[in-house]
């Protein structure tokens, strides 16, 4: 049995180069794209996108609804719904302006790949998250031990997190010269840093005492004064 058709793949070489530089997709996004794509193809028996009809969305959209999640075993949920025909739908917009393909596909073919307006009002629904207390984050970190540079970094790693807001792709490229301890402030330098949206700004430290602020303060203290870290070296030592 096949697995996949050349000419579909072809253009979705195209499409995905299209996303990325043209439209500047994260890989991440690009990559949610070929997986939508890959659902459908297989649906449809890798049948070559030219012979795309509006009853094959319909039969994917009454397909995907039953199909579970590899990992979990559990339906997919609406959001990922939401996420597979949005990512399809957009595919079949640009689809149907290539060469080879206008005659074939229109338009408004893609609009068969909307979700019902109830389903996109559950997906698009947010709730509030569930996050530790600060208390119970100083519980943590002064439940951490401190006796190695390897347990020192980590116990610094959940202070600075829970002390700058930053997130997690931030933390792991700052360097010590983004770091003004002194001024209670981060250099977020898209740059260098893993910014979101790579957008540069400087953020304040938040005021969540200063046992927390100072775990942060005597391990950049320590990488500068006891191993002689320059400004250019990363704060996670092996970075």
């Amino acid at each position: 049995m096949t697995n996949h058709n050349a000419a579909n793949e072809r253009i979705k070489r195209q499409y995905f180069a299209y996303l990325a530089e043209a439209q500047g997709y994260s890989e991440a996004s690009v990559d949610a794209a070929a997986k939508a794509l890959a659902r459908f193809e297989a649906h449809t028996r890798y049948k070559d996108f030219k012979s795309f009809h509006v009853e094959q969305a319909k039969a994917f959209k009454r397909d995907i609804v039953d199909q579970r999640g590899l990992r979990s075993g559990e339906p997919l949920s609406k959001a990922t719904l939401y996420a597979t025909l949005t990512a399809l739908k957009r595919f079949l917009v640009w689809l149907a302006g290539q060469p080879g393909y206008k005659s074939r596909i229109s338009y408004s073919d893609a609009e068969y790949f909307n979700l019902s307006a109830k389903d996109t009002r559950i997906a698009k629904a947010t709730r509030p998250a569930r996050v530790p207390t600060l208390e119970q984050i100083r519980h943590v970190i002064h439940s951490m031990p401190a006796a190695t540079d390897i347990q020192r970094r980590d116990r610094a790693l959940i202070a600075f997190t829970i002390l700058t807001g930053a997130r997690d792709g931030a933390i792991a490229s700052f360097k010590l010269r983004h770091i003004d301890t002194a001024e209670g402030k981060i250099d977020q330098d898209a740059r260098e840093v893993q910014t979101k949206f790579a957008k540069s700004f400087v953020t304040i430290f938040f005021p969540v005492g200063d046992d927390i602020r100072a775990v942060v303060t005597d391990w950049a203290a320590y990488l500068r004064t006891e191993k002689l870290w320059g400004a250019r070296r990363s704060t996670i030592p092996g970075n």
